[in-house]
């Protein structure tokens, strides 16, 4: 990793944080958010830690796991970090559905937290 400039480090290491919270328990994701943190969840838009943290462990499911298939990362003019993630997750006993996830990363009090997050599952109706 050392040969990647920082913001792939930081992005790469915030990605893996990320999905395996998530994955293992979702009411550990509060950490990651400030107040002033906007999740945009399929069209649906939160503010707030308290208001995004709710919505994530209400998801109607017991069990998932996500597997990232490309992620991508930016330097942004204001100091903080883009994050794209294209991956496919398994819920419960569902099928394996297609994602897209976007995270903007900001140094908050010496800690790299979200302040903007976009989700949308990849579906296409034809």
């Amino acid at each position: 990793m050392g040969d990647k400039p920082i913001w792939e480090q930081i992005g790469s290491s915030f990605v893996q944080h990320y999905y395996q919270l998530f994955d293992a328990d979702r009411t550990q994701l509060g950490a990651i958010y400030i107040d002033a943190s906007c999740l945009t969840w399929e069209g649906q838009q939160f503010q707030g830690k308290a208001a995004i943290v709710e919505k994530l462990t209400s998801l109607p499911f017991q069990k998932i796991q996500h597997s990232i298939t490309a992620q991508d990362h930016q330097p942004t003019p204001d100091s903080c970090i883009l994050s794209m993630v294209v991956g496919q997750l398994k819920a419960d006993d569902d099928q394996v559905l297609g994602f897209h996830q976007t995270f903007l990363l900001k140094n908050f009090q010496g800690a790299w937290v979200c302040t903007n997050e976009v989700f949308r599952l990849s579906l296409h109706n034809v």
